[in-house]
C-alpha cells in the first residue's frame, strides 16, 4: 500500500478509536461498577491500536492479534453491559462499544484480515442484540452503520488489491516491451553488422564475376567459394565464430576439406566468458584437424556446447571407421 495512503488511513483510525473512547469515559450515568467499564475502554484502546500499529512492515495483520481482537469483540460489550444498570444501558455513552468494535472490524479487512474482521462484525450484531435487541441495536445504536462500513472497507481493500494487480501487471508488459524493442534493436544491429560484412565479402568477388562476365581464374574461383563458405558461417553459426576460428576454417577449406557450421542454440545460456573459452578450444581443435570434412554443430545439450566430427576424405561414407575427429566441448568447464 502507498505509504501516504496508508498514514493518512493510520490517523483516521487512530482518530476513531479515541473518539469512541472517549464516548465511553463521558458517561451522563454513573456506572455500577466503573471499573469495569474502565477496563473494558482501555482493553479496546490497546487491542485496536494493536491493530492498527502493529507490524507496520507488513499490510496482513499476524493471527494471533487477529483472534486477540474477535475474543475482545466479545469481551467489550459483556463489560460494558454489566457495568450499568439495565435503565441506562441504551444511554448514548453505553452503546460506544457498536461503533468501537465496528471500527475494529473495518480494521481487520484493512489489515486483509477477512474472515476475522467478519466474524467480529458478527459476534457484535449477536451482543448487542441479545443486550440490546436486534431492531434497537440495527436502527437506532449504529449496528447498520458498522456493517456498511465493514461492507465499504471490504469493497475498497478488494479494487485498491486489484488496482495494485493490475499495476504490477502493466510493470511487467512493459519490461517485456522494452526488452523486445532491446532485442529488436540487437537484431537490426546484428543484420546491418552482417549485411555489410556480406558486401565486403562478396563484393570484390560479384564485381570481378561481372568484370569478366564469369570468366574466373583458378584463384578467383578459390576465393569466390571461400567467400561463400564465410557467408554461409555467418548466416549458420554467428554464434560459435571468432576470427581464430574464422581463420581456422579458412585454412581447412584451402587446403581442400568441406567444412560445415550448425549453430542450434547450443550456446543459449552460457555466459560470455565460458562462450570465449569454448570458442578458443573450437579454433584449437580445427588448427590441429586435417580430416577432409569438417561438421562443427553446437546443438541444445544439457551437457556438450559443441560437438566437432571430422571424416576421412569428403565423401559421404558413414562408416565409423572413417571418423578421424571427434571432439565434443562441454557447455560448463571441466575442474582439474
Amino acid at each position: 500500500m502507498n505509504r501516504t495512503v496508508r498514514s493518512v488511513a493510520t490517523s483516521l483510525a487512530v482518530g476513531f478509536a479515541l473518539y469512541f473512547a472517549a464516548r465511553g469515559v463521558w458517561w451522563i450515568v454513573q456506572p455500577t461498577a466503573p471499573l469495569l467499564m474502565v477496563l473494558a475502554i482501555a482493553l479496546y484502546l490497546v487491542v485496536v491500536n494493536l491493530s492498527i500499529l502493529g507490524s507496520p512492515e507488513t499490510v496482513k495483520l499476524p493471527l494471533w492479534s487477529a483472534v486477540l481482537s474477535a475474543i475482545v469483540s466479545v469481551i467489550i460489550p459483556i463489560a460494558v453491559t454489566f457495568s450499568l444498570d439495565e435503565a441506562a444501558r441504551t444511554a448514548p455513552f453505553a452503546t460506544w462499544y457498536i461503533g468501537g468494535v465496528g471500527l475494529l472490524s473495518v480494521v481487520l479487512i484493512v489489515r486483509r484480515r477477512f474472515l476475522t474482521g467478519w466474524l467480529v462484525l458478527l459476534l457484535l450484531g449477536v451482543t448487542s442484540s441479545a443486550f440490546l435487541g436486534f431492531s434497537e441495536s440495527l436502527l437506532n445504536f449504529g449496528l447498520v452503520g458498522s456493517i456498511m462500513w465493514v461492507v465499504v472497507a471490504n469493497l475498497l481493500v478488494w479494487f485498491w488489491d486489484r488496482a495494485v494487480r493490475d499495476t504490477e501487471r502493466l510493470a511487467e508488459i512493459q519490461q517485456a516491451v522494452s526488452a523486445w524493442h532491446a532485442t529488436q534493436l540487437v537484431r537490426q544491429r546484428e543484420r546491418r553488422v552482417r549485411t555489410q560484412f556480406a558486401l565486403a565479402v562478396a563484393g570484390p568477388v560479384l564485381s570481378r564475376t561481372v568484370a569478366t562476365r564469369g570468366a574466373l581464374t583458378e584463384d578467383e574461383r578459390l576465393e569466390a567459394r571461400l567467400a561463400e563458405g564465410r557467408l554461409r558461417d555467418e548466416l549458420r553459426g554467428a554464434d560459435l565464430l571468432n576470427d581464430a576460428v574464422r581463420d581456422a576454417i579458412e585454412s581447412a577449406r584451402r587446403r581442400g576439406a568441406v567444412v560445415t557450421v550448425f549453430d542450434e542454440g547450443g550456446l543459449d545460456g552460457v555466459d560470455e566468458a565460458r562462450r570465449r573459452e569454448i570458442r578458443d578450444e573450437l579454433a584449437g581443435v580445427l588448427a590441429e584437424a586435417h580430416a577432409g570434412r569438417l561438421i562443427i554443430r553446437s546443438a541444445k545439450d544439457d551437457r556438450t556446447a559443441v560437438t566437432v566430427v571430422g571424416r576421412v576424405g569428403s565423401g559421404s561414407s558413414r562408416d565409423d571407421d572413417s571418423v578421424d575427429v571427434w571432439h565434443e566441448i562441454p557447455r560448463v568447464a571441466e575442474t582439474r
